[in-house]
């Protein structure tokens, strides 16, 4: 019965949110994506959860229906992709980004597309965002995001990164980095299943 009522609560997110998607060009109008993202992001409850990644399923490169995404949290960019089984918590920010499967994001993080966004010309004058560089960052899978971490640079599978921590250089996989700038304080070894 769950799993049927699931399968409904989906089908009608996608129904909503079929028209707001063709209005952005299914996520290639980035003004109507942007526009439709953030209004997504602001509603409530479960079905908010609902609505947002049924959007999201529409607009972005890839993205599952089994993730969930909490209050307030968007994409800046269509340019993106959510494996299965993503958590995303309330009032992220993320960009250009691949999530993997299972990873985990509490509230407050920033995933950015890169760390060289905004470009300056040669006397030292910001150019905008129109000039800058924009990359993918990605996130592996089985991964844990703390609280309020921006994350500028990729992060490996298995990972942990600590509240607060801002990741300007790549997480190699199964380590736990924290502080500012994000720095490795534990690299482990995957747990193998026993036989």
């Amino acid at each position: 019965m769950k799993k049927l009522l699931k399968a409904i609560a989906h089908g009608a997110s996608l129904a909503i949110a079929f028209f707001p998607a063709l209005l952005s060009a299914f996520g290639r109008v980035e003004t109507m994506f942007t526009f439709f993202a953030q209004t997504f992001a602001a509603a409530p409850g479960i079905p908010g959860d609902y609505l947002r990644i049924a959007w999201y399923k529409l607009t972005l490169d890839e993205c599952s229906l089994d993730s969930r995404i909490q209050f307030g949290s968007f994409f800046a960019h269509a340019r993106a992709r959510i494996g299965r089984g993503v958590y995303i918590g309330s009032y992220c920010i993320l960009g250009q980004t691949t999530i993997g499967d299972r990873t985990q994001i509490a509230s407050g993080v920033q995933i950015l597309s890169g760390r060289r966004q905004h470009a300056r010309d040669h006397d030292g004058r910001i150019l905008g965002s129109h000039r800058g560089d924009f990359q993918a960052v990605a996130i592996g899978a089985d991964c844990w995001i703390g609280a309020a971490a921006i994350v500028m640079a990729e992060v490996g599978a298995g990972c942990t990164v600590g509240a607060g921590s801002v990741v300007v250089q790549p997480v190699p996989a199964h380590s736990v980095a924290v502080g500012n700038p994000a720095q490795v304080v534990k690299a482990a070894e995957p747990e193998r299943e026993s036989r």
